[in-house]
């Protein structure tokens, strides 16, 4: 089991050029922090939809790395 969390609202995007490169955004939940992965190539050619789709997966996984990092911080004992 991975310790990321995968957008599957980005299942179906694919590179507008047709080389099939795919994008993933994950969340790692037990430190927070966001994997942005172009899968099968170094760069990927999005339409105007499929990049705003890919931004709204980066800023929802920033929400969630947020909220995973501050409960990170609750839970550390304070000092002193």
């Amino acid at each position: 089991m991975s310790a990321f969390a995968s957008d599957p609202g980005l299942d179906d995007i694919r590179d507008a050029a047709g080389h099939g490169t795919e994008v993933d955004v994950a969340v790692h939940l037990q430190d927070g922090t966001v994997r942005l992965s172009i899968l099968w190539t170094q760069e990927i050619l999005l339409s105007a939809d499929d990049a705003d789709q890919v931004a709204q997966a980066l800023q929802h996984a920033a929400e969630q790395a947020r909220k995973i990092t501050a409960a990170r911080r609750s839970d550390r004992p304070t000092e002193a």
